[in-house]
């Protein structure tokens, strides 16, 4: 198993960690396989969207912000019932096939961790498992 550490820079963002991810795919010397990624924090998520356009990340965010928004009606006492219901609605894990030692994606695929309740330094943890 393979961790990375990501930090986040602000509140809210989707952080581009395919080439990570592609890295720690290439390390483990797998062909062919799958890939399991897995985000053991509770108000953050992984997804996997376009990579091209950075307004899709941000039209993302955006259409999450409206659906849950900051300030509502929450009864938890910390505050970040929001990231918790985001990172909910994106998951914690992601599972990625592996084909001739590299992620199979789309053309405008990219792996994203989605915070939601930073900035802070978050974990990803990557295994890699051959056929």
């Amino acid at each position: 198993m393979h961790e990375l550490t990501i930090p986040t820079g602000t509140q809210a963002e989707l952080v581009d960690i395919t080439p990570h991810v592609r890295e720690a795919v290439h390390d483990s010397g797998i062909l062919t396989g799958v890939c399991y990624l897995f985000v053991p924090h509770t108000t953050a998520g992984l997804t996997l969207n376009e990579n091209w356009d950075p307004s899709v990340r941000d039209d993302i965010l955006r259409a999450m912000e409206r659906a849950v928004p900051r300030s509502g009606e929450y009864r938890h006492a910390e505050g970040n019932s929001p990231a918790h219901i985001k990172a909910t609605l994106t998951g914690f894990n992601l599972t990625l096939m592996v084909d001739e030692g590299d992620l199979v994606l789309g053309t405008w695929q990219g792996v994203y961790l989605a915070e939601f309740d930073g900035p802070r330094r978050r974990r990803v943890l990557v295994h890699v498992v051959g056929d």
